[in-house]
């Protein structure tokens, strides 16, 4: 598609978009359903019916730059929130969250998954471990998206940002350990040590750590310079500047861009006056709107939904298994962090969302098993790969339903968003 073509086709998204995402605000719905549901229908997953696609797979992958950006903007508004004094006022119950959570999900998930194998006369270890690390990865964007456009506030908001700003990176250990492992016992069943466990734990940690370490340094140069800024517009150009850099290097170096650009926000807020986080967030604000829409729009041209009906009984037990593990898990560690009743009853409801990093690490597996001596995990990971894609979408439509409705029954939306588009 010609380049003029193709920002005809955007400029077209943004217009349809935006009242896409006001028809579906009329029936109570996030905006962001309607993105997604009008990306379905320009997106490949319905040219066999109409024998045309506006977002073809050349177009979707040429695109894929505009998804970068808006995660690393997303990241990077997280991160801008974890105010270490908010998170003391919220108290250490939030720590306690984000790891029962994670660790609920994984191991419900888990759990769900070998019983079912073993009902059905061959229990499976290896596959229960793999798609049991697969579910404590969360899609923040999601989350965020309905935070912004409801403008909600209050402790259960603070505690949504918190879990999906750390969650990802305690995924990705959760997942690099179980990785070592069952490629572990897949060795074993054909006959192999287990040499090689340490190695398959090193890329995950190592990716965190440098993701880290990029965004602690940036996050401090960017502080340094951006703190002599008074225009907006100035610190515009610089809070972008430096997220397009973040995202690129993450992308060069094979790093979490979700946690490089989070730490540059976390490094802004935690070491900086108040006022000047503000100030940086403020243009931020105006701008997420727009690149909303053509996330989800994206993201709805993404979804395969030819791709639902192999779902099948193993994608429903993990549909079961992760939702139950996130629900309980973070109930469970609220209660056992003494934080208030909102957060306790509501969270869980908030984190449904899944997308991106679970596919990723879908893929990782699907590549990494590909070259294994075992038979079997070649299988495993084609399996993983097709639930997990399957999955997503479902969780990508749920889930910000459920975000919405858990920030509405803790009374965080304001009435004026609530009432209407």
């Amino acid at each position: 598609m010609s380049t003029g073509a193709t920002l005809l086709l955007m400029g077209s998204v943004l217009v349809v978009g935006f009242y896409a995402g006001k028809l579906v605000r009329k029936v109570r719905l996030p905006s962001l359903i309607g993105y997604m549901v009008l990306g379905v229908a320009l997106g490949p997953t319905l040219s066999h019916l109409i024998q045309f696609s506006f977002f073809d797979d050349a177009l979707l992958e040429a695109l894929g730059f505009v998804t970068d950006i808006c995660l690393g903007l997303v990241a990077f508004n997280i991160g801008a929130e974890l105010s270490l004094a908010s998170l003391r006022r919220l108290g250490p119950g939030i720590v306690s969250v984000i790891f029962a959570e994670s660790f609920g999900a994984f191991l419900a998930t888990s759990a769900a998954i070998y019983g079912f194998t073993a009902a059905m006369g061959h229990p499976d270890l290896p596959l229960a471990l793999i798609f049991g690390s697969m579910a404590p990865a969360s899609a923040p964007a999601g989350t965020v998206a309905v935070i912004q456009e409801y403008r909600t506030k209050g402790p259960l908001t603070k505690a949504l940002y918190a879990v999906v700003g750390f969650d990802d990176g305690l995924a990705i250990v959760i997942f690099g350990f179980a990785l070592a492992v069952v490629k572990t016992l897949l060795a074993h069943e054909v006959g192999g040590g287990s040499a090689g466990f340490l190695a398959s734990m090193a890329p995950p940690a190592l990716e965190i750590l440098e993701s880290v370490g990029v965004g602690t340094v940036m996050g401090f140069l960017y502080c340094q310079i951006v703190r002599h800024l008074k225009q907006p517009s100035e610190t515009f150009i610089m809070t972008l500047g430096f997220v397009f850099a973040a995202t690129g290097l993450s992308i060069l170096l094979h790093l979490s861009l979700i946690m490089t650009n989070l730490v540059i926000g976390f490094v802004l807020v935690n070491t900086r006056r108040e006022e000047l986080s503000h100030r940086v967030q403020a243009p931020l604000l105006e701008i997420m709107p727009m690149l909303f829409i053509l996330f989800f729009c994206l993201a709805g041209a993404h979804l395969d939904i030819a791709k639902l009906p192999s779902l099948g009984l193993l994608g429903l037990v993990y549909i079961a298994g992760r939702s139950g593990g996130l629900i309980g898990g973070a109930r469970l560690g609220a209660t056992l962090g003494g934080v208030e009743d909102v957060i306790k009853k509501y969270v869980g409801f908030g984190i449904l969302s899944q997308a991106g990093v679970a596919i990723g690490l879908s893929l990782i597996v699907s590549r990494e098993f590909a070259g294994l001596s075992n038979p079997r995990a070649a299988d495993i990971g084609s399996q993983v790969l097709t639930s997990i894609t399957a999955t997503c979408i479902i969780f990508e439509i749920v889930g910000p339903i459920c975000t919405k409705f858990a920030l509405h029954w803790a009374g965080e939306i304001p009435e004026d968003r609530a009432s209407g588009p």
